[in-house]
């Protein structure tokens, strides 16, 4: 059974926030910190891995990609912080950075 991934991405500044959804986080954060792929993420410099949930539903993972994408930014930074107060990169947990360069 597949996992799937929404995730929030933000910057040094923690000015912007991203939300996606993926089905290898370790892949697509590794993409975001390599700017592998032109588009906002890569615009305004999102590498820092902030806040992720998990289900094996797609569909699920979808709609609430979908619903976070409309919440207000307090919301999301109230549910960042509901997980990672300090604004932690999360990859840092499962990332090798080694492997990256």
């Amino acid at each position: 059974m597949k996992t799937y991934y929404v995730y929030i991405l933000t910057n040094k500044k923690q000015g912007v926030l991203y939300i996606g959804v993926t089905n290898n986080i370790t892949r697509r954060i590794y993409e975001h910190k390599k700017g592998i792929f032109e588009g906002f993420s890569k615009k305004y410099n999102l590498k820092k891995l902030v806040w992720f949930d998990e289900t094996n539903d797609v569909s699920a993972a979808i709609e609430t990609e979908k619903r976070m994408k409309k919440w207000k930014r307090q919301y999301k930074i109230n549910v960042i912080e509901a997980l990672n107060p300090s604004w932690r990169d999360l990859s840092e947990d499962f990332l090798d950075m080694d492997w990256m360069e």
